[in-house]
């Protein structure tokens, strides 16, 4: 939980990672310049005082995760997004696996999410329904460029991908994160294109397609789909540290965000540990839109910021909000707003 200024913020940390990304255990050249573009994301866009070094940058220990997390990052609850990359990475990048050994020792911090690949067949429908069992995960993350043998990457709209999601329809796992962003080495930035999400979310109503990094570089895209996509929400993860590097160019992302989806579909993300949440919590409640676009993107007040931080996810994974943390309701405002008109007018 973060305060400032008598205002508090429940924070949940939506789309973390516990990798291994050291030299062990990349596999081939692939890996390494996999791991190398993320710390280039870090380096290029991180304050000075937050910069870590290559080594620590490849793996986290334990104990860096929840002091990081917990300890000073602000952070309440903590979603585990995996990304395997088997063909980058001996055993995996960040699997469901690694992660739920931890999510598994500290249940009151963490929540973890499992992964699928349509390209797996019968065989991966099969291995899903024992990982749902084994992990009781409340969402999935897909990695639609991910690599597999002669295989470049996939869409949501394959005819497969389309029996995953029913099959996570059928097991109760309502939270899809979709990584639509920036491309990274080796992958292929057509791969991340959003335009598949339109298809499944309208397929799908009843499953939620949270659209990891809000599609950059394709914000307008993915804004568009999302405004007639009630299910479709914003994940902030990557365009969060552009707060510090370029805060205009943030305010513009947040800005048509809050136009186009509003700001209940918006979830706060360190993307953890290509950056850390401390910095990106404490830039956040002190940020405000520049005074020259408030006209066209208005002001960021405190409930807004509330619910981006934290309140959206939260309602996304069933979280228990402690009282007081929340938004005040609007009707009970009306209500205390009603009481005092009519005490001014009987004085």
């Amino acid at each position: 939980m973060y305060e400032k200024n008598g205002e508090k913020y429940f924070v949940v940390d939506s789309h973390i990672h516990f990798w291994d990304g050291t030299p062990a255990n990349q596999a081939n050249r692939y890996g390494e310049g996999f791991l190398n573009c993320f710390y280039d994301y870090h380096r290029n866009l991180s304050p000075e005082s937050e910069l870590w070094s290559l080594e620590h940058f490849q793996k986290q220990s334990e104990a860096d995760l929840l002091h990081d997390l917990f300890e000073v990052g602000y952070v309440d609850r903590a979603i585990f997004q995996p990304t395997y990359l088997t063909d980058f990475f001996v055993n995996g990048f960040n699997t469901t696996e690694q992660d739920g050994a931890i999510a598994e020792k500290y249940p009151d911090k963490f929540l973890v999410n499992g992964a699928w690949d349509p390209r797996d067949g019968e065989v991966g429908l099969a291995a899903l329904e024992r990982l749902v069992e084994r992990w009781q995960p409340r969402g999935i993350k897909l990695y639609t460029a991910e690599w597999k043998g002669e295989s470049k990457g996939w869409k949501l709209s394959d005819p497969w991908s389309y029996r995953y999601l029913e099959k996570c329809r059928q097991l109760g796992v309502r939270n899809i994160h979709v990584h639509k962003g920036p491309t990274i080495y080796p992958l292929n930035r057509d791969s991340f294109d959003v335009a598949d999400v339109d298809d499944v979310a309208t397929a799908f109503p009843d499953l939620n397609f949270i659209v990891e990094h809000v599609g950059l570089p394709r914000l307008e895209d993915f804004c568009w789909i999302a405004t007639q996509e009630p299910n479709v929400y914003g994940g902030l993860a990557v365009a969060m540290p552009f707060i510090h590097s370029r805060p205009r160019y943030f305010a513009q992302i947040l800005g048509e965000l809050l136009f186009w989806l509003d700001e209940n579909r918006i979830t706060f993300s360190s993307d953890y540990a290509i950056w850390t949440p401390k910095w990106l919590v404490e830039k956040f409640v002190d940020f405000q839109i520049p005074e020259d676009l408030q006209s066209e993107y208005g002001t960021l007040t405190p409930d807004i910021k509330r619910k981006i931080l934290g309140l959206n996810a939260a309602n996304l994974y069933d979280i228990d909000v402690p009282a007081g943390l929340g938004v005040a309701e609007p009707a009970a405002r009306t209500a205390v707003a009603s009481e005092t008109n009519e005490g001014a007018m009987s004085s």
